[in-house]
């Protein structure tokens, strides 16, 4: 079988299972977000913190409810890797020293649900760490981006309402009952696979194929490797991440670990569709984030199977910095599986990859990662790129665009337009800053239009809170660790507060009757427009950029 039908049939097996299980789970999460019952053991929880769990909150005390969690989430984080050394479970020589800007950064990059790691996992974290601090934050960090969206949906949904729900209430049902029970069964169908579970604290020497030996250091893998795929967090036990065999053994494994992390985020319109009562709406929602994700994946498989670029190429592809076990087409997918969605785990090493394979990589993060985006994020940035298609169109016909029977008035849109304009403002910035300063870019491992690519990627990935890199530049630095910590937390958490402006202003609206001039936004018209505005405000916003690095890289 050739490299092309394998991934061909590859992506479509995944297509077909996240069809399958697209209803029952978006039904599922429609019901833990709608019910009004909590359960014995999360009013335990409720009390253990000090929140009712029967009264609603107004947009502005969600958002500082979210603001809140988040800054003692990092606060913890930041203190628990600096004292992990007189804790329980640690390494006894860590390779990279945890000094307090490299712990900011981790604790910053873990909380904002970005995973980005400036260190070796397995030889920098103690197991203590990254159970009770990373793999905790896996769940958390996600459940808040998946509480927001709740949110958001609300106030679409309600009418003459100040009220978007409980921020606490949905942060604890979408830890305990969405994300907790499906981690527990992916983690032990991976430790099926050949995924390593256990409490090593020594190195564990094994035999290798060649008959030498190589020692591996153990932990609790499958557990963390689970959440980090499910919650779209993608920080890796072990510095190669899911290229490594204790991570991810085998290509089924590969199959699973990719359908993890688009499980939720291609079943949130679902939920959606049954939230404002109109199945439609959530099919039109699923239909663009699937004609831009397939198209992205096409790409992605053209560009590295034809070889189209400057890296070395073997046997008709691009093997360069691809595990065998997976090859090149179900790395590709995996490539643009995780950076679609705010994931960034990596089975394969995107600096290798041809120039305009690099490319697709950087544009996708570049889209918003909405297609299907991360853990309610992706579903929440979709909806704001809908509500600024419906003004467009409202412009074309000289009316008051509406959506879903509210009124986008200047004060939508202007809080709409905000949250598009947020994250490219950091990453332009921020790479700008970077290539202004010769002690910065030194730190780059090769030079030219590939050296910007470098740079431009480790701010995009920052600021879009997704964590992959292209693993050719020295991030551990004190500029860096700042520099790219203050980019995750501008992009996660300014978004988040526009969102929420957002809801609250459309929760207060009644409901504006439908006319002949309102733009039915359920038809294969508004998908096209939806993915077309998605497109080209992308490639006005970042097209300069991409000239000078891949592009200018590939026509080099």
């Amino acid at each position: 079988m050739s490299s092309q039908t394998a991934g061909i049939l590859f992506l479509v097996s995944l297509i077909v299972a996240l069809v399958a299980v697209h209803v029952p789970l978006g039904d599922y999460m429609y019901r833990v977000y709608s019910s009004e019952k909590h359960s014995r053991g999360e009013r335990v929880i409720y009390k253990a913190i000090g929140a009712d769990p029967d009264t609603e909150q107004t947009w502005g005390s969600y958002a500082r409810s979210v603001l809140a969690f988040s800054a003692i989430s990092i606060i913890f984080l930041f203190v628990l890797q600096l004292v992990q050394g007189k804790l329980p479970l640690h390494l006894n020589d860590p390779a990279t020293p945890m000094t307090p800007a490299l712990a900011w950064n981790t604790a910053v990059s873990f909380v904002t649900n970005t995973n980005w790691q400036a260190y070796s996992g397995e030889s920098t974290q103690g197991h203590l760490v990254q159970m009770a601090g990373l793999a905790v934050q896996n769940f958390v960090s996600a459940a808040v981006g998946m509480a927001v969206a709740m949110a958001f949906i609300r106030g679409l949904a309600r009418r003459n309402t100040g009220d978007l729900g409980n921020f606490w209430v949905d942060l604890v049902r979408g830890s305990i009952r969405i994300l907790l029970p499906i981690s527990v069964v992916a983690a032990i169908i991976l430790i099926a696979g050949g995924a390593i579970q256990n409490f090593h604290l020594h190195d564990q020497v094994v035999n290798t194929l060649n008959g030498g030996q190589q020692t591996i250091t153990g932990g609790p893998v499958a557990s963390q490797e689970a959440i980090k795929e499910l919650g779209t967090n993608g920080g890796g036990f072990y510095n190669a991440n899911s290229a490594h065999p204790f991570e991810n053994p085998n290509s089924w494994t590969n199959w699973v670990e990719i359908f993890l992390l688009l499980v939720i985020s291609f079943s949130l319109p679902r939920t959606y569709g049954r939230m404002v009562e109109s199945k439609k709406q959530g099919y039109a929602i699923a239909a663009v984030m699937t004609i831009i994700a397939l198209a992205s994946t096409s790409l992605m498989l053209l560009f590295q199977l034809q070889h189209h670029g400057t890296v070395p190429t073997a046997i008709g592809s691009a093997m360069e910095g691809v595990e065998q076990r997976f090859g090149v087409a179900n790395s590709a997918v995996f490539a643009s599986a995780t950076t679609l969605t705010s994931t960034g785990a990596v089975d394969s090493f995107h600096d290798s990859y041809t120039s305009l394979g690099g490319m697709m990589t950087l544009f996708n993060m570049q889209l918003g990662e909405v297609a299907p985006g991360g853990t309610g994020s992706g579903l929440y940035g979709m909806l704001i790129l809908a509500i600024i298609t419906v003004f467009v169109a409202g412009l074309m016909v000289g009316r008051t665009p509406e959506y879903l029977g509210k009124k986008i008035t200047p004060r939508e849109i202007k809080l709409a337009a905000t949250y598009f304009l947020i994250t490219p403002l950091i990453v332009l910035t921020g790479t700008a800053i970077a290539m202004a300063m010769p002690g910065q870019r030194a730190g780059m491992l090769n030079t030219g239009p590939h050296g910007l690519s470098e740079v431009l990627y480790a701010f995009t990935s920052a600021a879009n809170n997704n964590g992959s890199a292209f693993a050719g530049i020295t991030v551990n630095t004190e500029w860096y660790n700042t520099a790219l910590g203050l980019a995750m937390v501008f992009g996660r958490f300014l978004p988040i507060i526009f969102v929420l402006a957002l809801a609250g202003t459309l929760a207060k609206q009644g409901k504006t009757p439908e006319s002949i001039g309102t733009l039915p936004t359920h038809r294969p018209q508004f998908v096209g427009m939806v993915a077309g505005v998605t497109l080209i405000l992308v490639a006005l916003t970042f097209l300069p950029m991409l000239a000078l690095g891949p592009l200018a890289e590939g026509i080099h």
